[in-house]
C-alpha cells in the first residue's frame, strides 16, 4: 500500500514535469487524425466517436480510440487498446508497447472525453504528441489547448461545440 502511494507521487512529479515544459504550439494544418481518451468507469461508448469522425467527413485509418480500466480482464476487440494500472511503472514509465506508440505519434487532435481525475490518463495527455489536446475537464487546465465543460451525458452538445471550435480554427 505504501508502494503503491510512492508510485503514485513519482507519477504525478513525471506528470508535472512534463506539463511545466509543454509549449503549445498549434499548427494551422486541417484535422486528418483524432485520438480519444477514454475512461471505461465513466463513459463507454466509443462507436459515437467514430460515427461522429465519418460526419465530419474524416476517414482516416488512423483514429484511434483507447481506453484505461481498472479491469485487466476486459475483452480485448472493443478498443483499438485498452491499459489499466499495471501497464504503468515508476516516473511515468510505460509498459505497453501500444500504449507507448499511441503517445509518440503526431495526432492531429487528441480529444480527452473524462471527467475524473486518473493520474494514467493525465499521464497519457500530458505525454501526448498531439497537435491539439480538448478535454472536458477543468480539474488541471495545463492538460488541455481547449476545455469544453460539459457533463459526459451531453456527448452531442460537446460534439456540436468541437465541431464549431474546430471550425472557427479553420482546422475542418
Amino acid at each position: 500500500m505504501i508502494l503503491k502511494a510512492f508510485k503514485e507521487k513519482s507519477i504525478q512529479k513525471y506528470v508535472n514535469t512534463l506539463l511545466n515544459a509543454r509549449k503549445a504550439a498549434i499548427s494551422n494544418a486541417k484535422v486528418k487524425t483524432v485520438a480519444v481518451l477514454l475512461n471505461t468507469s465513466e463513459f463507454h461508448e466509443f462507436e459515437v466517436f467514430r460515427v461522429y469522425f465519418k460526419e465530419l467527413g474524416l476517414t482516416s485509418p488512423k483514429h484511434k480510440i483507447i481506453a484505461f480500466t481498472l479491469d485487466d480482464k476486459l475483452e480485448h476487440n472493443k478498443w483499438n487498446t485498452h491499459y489499466s494500472p499495471k501497464d504503468f511503472g515508476w516516473k511515468g514509465k510505460i509498459k505497453n508497447i501500444d500504449l507507448d506508440s499511441f503517445i509518440k505519434e503526431p495526432y492531429d487532435v487528441l480529444i480527452c472525453y473524462y471527467k475524473k481525475e486518473v493520474l494514467q490518463l493525465d499521464l497519457i495527455a500530458a505525454a501526448s504528441k498531439a497537435n491539439l489536446k480538448v478535454g472536458i475537464s477543468k480539474k488541471d487546465e495545463r492538460l488541455y489547448d481547449l476545455i469544453i465543460d460539459v457533463a459526459l451525458k451531453d456527448i452531442n452538445i460537446f460534439k456540436q461545440e468541437l465541431k464549431k471550435y474546430l471550425t472557427i480554427l479553420n482546422k475542418l
